[in-house]
């Protein structure tokens, strides 16, 4: 079964930019990693007030185990996490009735 999360991403004042770089960076080889079958990036709230929301969805929870032990994986979390206003929200969502 399919594991999805939402990871949301709040970035102290004037260090968005920065933040939506690193995150940026895991889109291609993140997407491009065998197990996984969506990552996809979007901006909340207004440019001056932005956060980040990341989509992830992959084929098990073996999947997501393989990802965090990327390099890439590894290197977003050593520079993002002094960037941040609070500690990312993580919800793994468990399917109920998926399309």
């Amino acid at each position: 079964m399919s594991t999805t999360i939402i990871a949301r991403f709040q970035p102290r004042p004037g260090v968005a930019d920065n933040v939506e770089r690193i995150l940026r960076a895991m889109i291609a080889p993140t997407r491009g990693e065998p197990g996984c079958q969506r990552y996809d990036l979007y901006r909340t709230g207004r440019a001056e007030a932005a956060g980040y929301c990341l989509i992830e969805r992959y084929a098990d929870e073996a999947a997501v185990q393989a990802h965090r032990e990327t390099a890439h994986y590894k290197a977003y979390r050593a520079s993002i996490m002094d960037l941040l206003a609070q500690p990312i929200d993580v919800a793994l969502l468990q399917p109920l009735d998926v399309g």
